[in-house]
Parts: C-alpha cells; structure tokens; sequence
C-alpha cells in the first residue's frame, strides 16, 4: 500500500515553546516517535535538538498539538510538557550528539501519529539507495516560530545534500543541506520521500522514504549565515532513544561531548571563523 512519508511525518511534528520573562519566547521543533520500554509496553517519545530544552530556563514548556473538530477543522491546542523536576532535566541526551529525547504522554490522536522507530535511517540506508551530494530532501520545523497556519501545522522546505561523503555515520556524524534554516527549525526531522527513484545503472524505480536524521544546527562564516544547515545522522536518534532505557551514569558516559556553538544576538556565531551555530529561537 501506498504511503506518503512527507503528510506521515507533517502530523507528527510540533512546535515546542518557552515564554521567556522579557515578552520573548524560545521555539523550536520536536517530532514523535512510537517506541516501547524494556517490558513491551507502547510509549511516545519526542525528539528535538538537546540545545532547544538546555534553553528554557523554565520546568515545563508548550508542545504544539493540533485537535481536529467533527466538521474536519484543525485548531492549535498546546498543552504543558514538563521537562524539568526541579533542576533535574526530564529527558535524556546524547552525550556526543546534539539531540534529546523524553517520554511524553500525548492525546491518543498524537500517539497514533507518531513514527514508527523502523523509519529512522540505519547504518546502511545511504549506501543501499546509492545517496549522495544533489539528492533533494526535506525537512519540517517552525522558522522564527512561524507555522504553515494557525493551526500549527510545521512548514516544509526542500534543499539538495550538499557534502560529500555521507556514511559511513560513525565517521561521518552530520551531513551538510543546501537550504535556508532559521531559529525555531531546530530539532525538525530531515527526509526522503520519494516514490519513484532510480538507482544509477539501474532499469527499475523504487519507492525510497525514511527519515535520514534531525536539524541540528547551521553554517556561518564571520557572522553570516550561509544558507547551509547541519543535519544529525538518523543514528544518533536511535542511540539517543536507546538511553532512556539506561541508568543516568550509563547513559552520560556512552560517548564523549560534542561542543555546540551558541548563536549570539543577531544570529552572530560566537567565533568568527566558519563555525556550527544552533538553531533554538529567541522571538
């Protein structure tokens, strides 16, 4: 049966928010998963940038959900996701990677929604559809915090893969796309989803959709943004959702940490050399 990743993955994105005490508010964006624990036992988990939740200060945030009435309307309906008991953060993090994970307890039409972990690509998935530089994919998120429509629905951009190698992800951990990124798309899911490609050589199409990693960060050179944004490989989610599983003091010496610059006011990164810069929104 035939299946639209790109509509799939629309209804299980949202937008997570923090009002911050100066009027402004931190955005960024989050997308579910389907997963079970250790007994068996189904759970929803939400995936976003780990720079997005270290940036609200507060214990709980918005999350994003959407309600549609019996006359097929859709309206925003956000609820408050507590992240913090105390100072003690809620979700786990990749020790090495910029991504975050959390149960969360969703509306059952969110639980419903969400991905099936089998879609996240695996250590192969580049390699057996032959992919690579000029390869269009698209990403979900809420630029400046902006949504499709008022019902809070993710906007959809498209650029090309823009580096070169991009597996094996253990030596390759990121990948380079050739698209506008903005604060608020931070944590968005990066994908294929094409219905007819053709491997090189090959006489026959085949169906290709998978979700190939997350928006984690974007490309500067002295300031200016490049239009370049950073994706995580689809690997370090699984890792990611793998710890929740595990004992803090486990889960906190799985990999060594990666440094992720800060995006100073006015989008200006902190060193003036071409730098990585995250994405978590100040509006």
């Amino acid at each position: 049966m035939a299946w639209d990743l790109s509509v799939d993955l629309i209804q299980a994105t949202v937008q997570l928010e923090q009002p911050l005490g100066d009027g402004s508010r931190t955005v960024g964006t989050g997308f579910l998963i389907a997963d079970t624990d250790p007994d068996g036992r189904p759970r929803t988990i939400l995936i976003t940038a780990g720079h997005v939740f270290d940036r609200m200060p507060s214990v709980s945030a918005r999350i994003g959900y959407r309600v549609q009435a019996k006359d097929g309307v859709w309206r925003y309906d956000p609820q408050t996701l507590k992240i913090r008991d105390g100072d003690h953060p809620l979700w786990v993090k990749h020790p090495g990677r910029d991504i975050t994970a959390i149960v969360v307890a969703a509306p059952p039409e969110f639980v419903k929604a969400a991905i099936p972990l089998a879609w996240l690509a695996k250590d192969d998935t580049f390699s057996t559809y032959n992919l690579g530089p000029g390869d269009e994919m698209m990403a979900l998120g809420f630029p400046r915090g902006l949504s499709a429509n008022p019902a809070g629905f993710p906007i959809l951009r498209s650029g090309r893969v823009a580096s070169y190698p991009l597996a094996p992800a253990s030596a390759f951990p990121t990948f380079l796309m050739d698209f506008s990124v903005f604060p608020g798309n931070s944590g968005g899911p990066v994908f294929m989803a094409e219905g007819a490609r053709r491997r090189p050589g090959a006489s026959e199409t085949q169906e290709v959709q998978f979700i190939a990693g997350i928006l984690t960060q974007q490309v500067e050179l002295s300031g200016e943004r490049l239009e370049i944004g950073i994706v995580t490989h689809a690997k370090y989610i699984r890792e990611t959702i793998a710890l929740l599983d595990k004992p803090p003091a486990l889960a906190a010496a799985a990999a060594p940490p990666t440094r992720v610059e800060p995006v100073m006011p006015g989008g200006v990164a902190a060193s003036a050399a071409i730098s990585a810069s995250a994405l978590g929104a100040d509006r």
